[in-house]
């Protein structure tokens, strides 16, 4: 089916590992007003002369802990699932990898598009669930760079993929494999990344869709008890969803609860929020209260897994859009 395209985006990363780059990468991250609504006027001159300095210093230690040999995970795992989904899709589509902040710029890969002589274009933020903080952000950049191109394909958005039988399977089972081999935990803590109470009572469906998610898995695996969903990553004084998934891992290890499990299903691939944060400070957090066992359970990756369900995102998008 020629003319075809599929933009994968995702939240993006340092290019390299010293401060320079990472102060650069939070400081185009943290100025999009999707992600910080703040005046502008204000927010800016308070995150160049203050936040970043404060914080591109404690950043770089964690991504340290965690990068890889090419860069880092975020980069390394999207670079393959797209690479893979190219090789599973073959000429049905062609694939292009994008990240909403940094590199490879959304603009040069509508530009690959363009070029291949794509007419139809599937615009596919790596995130299972929508958030007006993250999906619209990329939704926003795309019709941006689409205006100034002047270039009008026929435009699919994917708003979020969560709620696709093909999700619920490949994580169900991700667990289940998981445990035929470790064993059942106490708990199995579904950790989502945080967000202000305030953007979710202001209409934003993010928290409504990750206990949706929550609810298909669980509802899969029949571990209803011993389950149970919290939120991560959270800044700032102001009140974010909860729990809060440090609190909790606290709580459990005080309580008597020996060994835990820690899934973050939001995220496509790992990244800093779950090999450093999850994987290691919290698992700490764990021992420290008296926890004996953690284990966290990786996200899908650039696994056979992950490539069949956004291969079937994309398809059924297509097939629907045939059928009516």
């Amino acid at each position: 089916m020629p003319g075809i395209g599929i933009l994968l985006v995702n939240l993006g990363t340092p290019e390299v590992l010293d401060k320079k780059h990472v102060g650069r990468f939070l400081t185009e991250f943290l100025s999009d007003p999707r992600v910080v609504g703040l005046p502008r006027w204000i927010w800016i001159p308070l995150l160049r002369l203050f936040i970043i300095p404060l914080r591109k210093g404690r950043i770089t230690a964690a991504y340290k802990k965690i990068w890889l040999s090419d860069g880092s995970p975020l980069r390394v795992y999207s670079a393959s699932v797209s690479q893979k989904l190219q090789e599973h899709l073959g000429e049905w589509a062609r694939v292009s990898l994008a990240m909403r902040y940094g590199y490879p710029h959304i603009r040069d890969a509508l530009l690959e598009l363009r070029t291949a002589g794509v007419k139809r274009l599937i615009v596919l933020p790596l995130y299972p669930q929508y958030s007006e903080t993250t999906t619209e952000s990329v939704f926003d950049a795309v019709s941006s760079q689409l205006a100034d191109l002047d270039w009008k394909p026929e435009l699919n958005k994917v708003n979020q993929y969560f709620d696709t039988p093909g999700w619920v399977h490949s994580i169900a089972t991700s667990i289940r494999n998981f445990q035929a081999q470790h064993g059942r935990a106490d708990k199995l803590l579904f950790s989502m990344h945080g967000l202000p109470q305030r953007l979710v009572d202001a209409g934003d469906p993010y928290e409504k869709q990750c206990r949706q998610s929550v609810e298909a898995v669980v509802e899969v695996l029949k571990l209803h008890d011993e389950c149970v969903l919290t939120f991560q990553s959270r800044v700032g004084r102001e009140l974010w969803l909860q729990p809060y998934t440090d609190e909790v891992i606290k709580n459990l290890a005080e309580s008597g609860c020996r060994h835990i499990q820690v899934i973050s299903p939001g995220f496509s691939v790992d990244c800093l929020e779950t090999l450093e944060e999850i994987a290691i400070r919290y698992r700490q957090v764990f021992l420290e209260a008296g926890g004996e066992k953690f284990e966290y359970i990786p996200a899908l990756n650039d696994s056979a897994a992950q490539v069949n369900l956004l291969a079937s995102v994309c398809k059924n998008l297509i097939d629907y859009d045939a059928a009516h």
